[in-house]
């Protein structure tokens, strides 16, 4: 599973591979200082030949020196390895969400794909830059180490043929139990996440309503429960080092004894003993750093998984190979279309969709909550791909378009009106980053964003703040639908975007629309005023099409649009 990241470090191999070297010199080093110290015992404090044991510690200095400069020099490349690492890794996941329709959006909630994006990505980074000195120094320490202690007596370091295995039975078992657990954790920051940008997005509704203390129970619920799972993986894993402890303290205890044993008869001398024991020392410390490894790349796995989820999903939207159609005219058709959000749904959102918007025309959609209308224009721009039948523009079907052709062709202006942080200018900007002064004049006077402009100092300068928190509800869908016009679409949908505005300037927007003679205009709405000047209207009643025709065919012949009618008169006092 770890393989399939190994591509994201390839461009910092240089540095990872620096690092690994840096590792094993300074390991080289510090391995070469036991045996240095046994020798000024055993052949210069023995014989008292002060000039040996100034030379010899000397030479320990130069090596403890030469040790922290590479030691230096690893962590500047392992950093540099892993945050490399990782933005190379958070680049491509994002880029592969931005390559997701709606539906393969659905499948992750948003807190979630922030969590793989952020903490998983962390996680792995984190890894790499601690994790490569332990992972390279230990196994070497530990080979090294064992070869001098052999070296020095070989009857005393038998002892590590039971040591060993007993910490690697421990280890396993830890391990085994701790894993599951890390990916509970990793879950669980995902809940606090959902939590907080709920609140965060919601904040002036929570405010209103006086739910504080609503807002603040349910956090410190799922906060409660990520401190639970994190305290239950940490206490499991932290057994890890009263148990190497442990062992490592016995195993001294016991190399001293039998040390002990072969100085009083001579076999051994207490310099060999003295270097032994560092040796032995340099062994535990690097079992105790390999078990350490081993957590941590239980860990990582953890986070591989859920970020392996986010690359391996599979868009189900695909970009056709070799298609140079372009949208001349902006024809629309619905052929015998079903739609449903999942396969495995039991029935259809849209049902056996019959539909013909000429090119230029203005067509209006009514229907009550739930009735899909949202739903019918998302396949126009392949927000959604169709589950049977076919929608045509220009007589092709849109899934034979390029997808960044077709969704330049069509300004859709969502339900949910959004605006992002920076100034006016810069949002209108992301209709058309290429637009003139005269461009974005022409859209504001059309969507009447030009009444209320000039109400701020700095105009189109101003700042909106993040989401557009500056400016009022019909503010937004003004600068929306100006956003949308600057694309200069083929096909505008307008998704009950006029819903927040007064009907004055509902009235002003829509005369503006009808000067786009070559645009065909869809327009989703709740009020009848809003669409009755469409020159065909359709009503969708449960996903299926209740009836198509105009103001007054409907007016005269059908039941469903003359109690919508009827009633918003009513409510009107007209």
């Amino acid at each position: 599973m770890l393989k399939r990241l190994l591509p994201y470090i390839k461009k910092y191999k240089k540095y990872l591979i620096l690092a690994c070297l840096c590792v094993i010199g300074e390991t080289v080093f510090e391995l070469v200082i036991p045996a240095l110290m046994a020798d000024i015992i055993d052949k210069g404090v023995a014989s008292g030949d002060k000039s040996y044991i100034i030379s010899q510690g000397a030479l320990m200095i130069g090596c403890a020196v030469i040790a922290l400069i590479l030691g230096i020099m690893y962590a500047r490349f392992a950093a540099t390895a892993g945050q490399g690492f990782g933005a190379e890794l958070r680049k491509d996941e994002f880029q592969k969400v931005q390559n997701f329709s709606f539906a393969n959006t659905d499948h992750f909630s948003t807190s979630s794909l922030i969590t793989r994006l952020t903490s998983d990505v962390t996680v792995l980074q984190t890894a790499i830059s601690n994790g490569i000195r332990p992972l390279v120094r230990s196994p070497f320490m530990l080979l090294m180490a064992l070869f001098f202690t052999f070296t020095i007596n070989a009857n005393l370091a038998l002892v590590f043929l039971i040591v060993i295995p007993i910490l690697a039975v421990g280890l396993f078992i830890i391990v085994r139990k701790v894993g599951p657990l890390y990916r509970l954790m990793q879950s669980s920051i995902d809940k606090v996440n959902t939590v907080v940008q709920e609140n965060l997005n919601a904040i002036r509704v929570v405010k209103s309503y006086v739910r504080e203390g609503y807002e603040e129970d349910k956090f410190n619920k799922i906060n409660e429960n990520l401190k639970e799972n994190s305290e239950h993986a940490f206490r499991t894993s932290v057994w890890n080092m009263p148990l190497f402890q442990y062992v490592m303290y016995l195993t001294i205890i016991c190399i001293i004894f039998f040390g002990g044993q072969m100085i009083l008869k001579g076999s051994m001398k207490v310099g060999e003993l003295t270097g032994f024991l560092s040796y032995v020392m340099q062994i535990l410390n690097s079992l105790m750093m390999i078990s350490a490894v081993f957590l941590m790349l239980t860990r990582s796995i953890a986070s591989v998984e859920r970020i392996i989820e986010v690359l391996d999903e599979v868009p189900d939207i695909h970009d056709p190979q070799n298609t140079e159609l372009i949208v001349h005219q902006g024809n629309i058709d619905f052929k015998n279309v079903y739609f449903k959000y999942k396969e495995e749904a039991n029935e259809f959102v849209l049902t056996d969709i019959q539909l013909h918007i000429p090119a230029g025309s203005t067509l209006g959609i009514l229907g009550g909550t739930g009735s899909a209308k949202t739903s019918l224009v998302q396949l126009i721009p392949r927000l959604y791909d169709v589950s049977e039948g076919e929608v045509l523009i220009d007589g092709h079907n849109v899934k034979d378009y390029s997808i960044e052709h077709l969704r330049d062709s069509v300004g859709m202006v969502l339900q949910k009106n959004t605006l992002f942080s920076g100034t006016i200018r810069e949002n209108l900007l992301w209709g058309n980053e290429h637009a003139s002064d005269e461009d974005i004049k022409w859209a504001c006077h059309v969507a009447c964003v030009d009444e209320f402009i000039n109400q701020f100092p700095k105009a189109y300068e101003t700042d909106m703040g993040q989401g557009g928190v500056n400016v009022s509800g019909g503010q937004k869908q003004r600068l929306c639908i100006a956003r949308a016009l600057l694309k200069h679409p083929k096909v505008l949908i307008l998704d009950d975007s006029t819903s927040a505005v007064d009907t004055a300037t509902e009235a002003s927007i829509r005369e503006g629309l009808a000067t786009l003679k070559e645009t065909t205009k869809i327009i989703i709405a709740q009020r009848v005023s809003s669409v009755q000047h469409a020159d065909q209207i359709v009503i969708l009643d449960d996903g299926h099409i209740e009836a198509i025709g105009t103001h007054e065919e409907l007016l005269k012949n059908n039941k469903i649009y003359q109690d919508i009618y009827y009633s918003q008169m009513e409510g009107a006092g007209l």
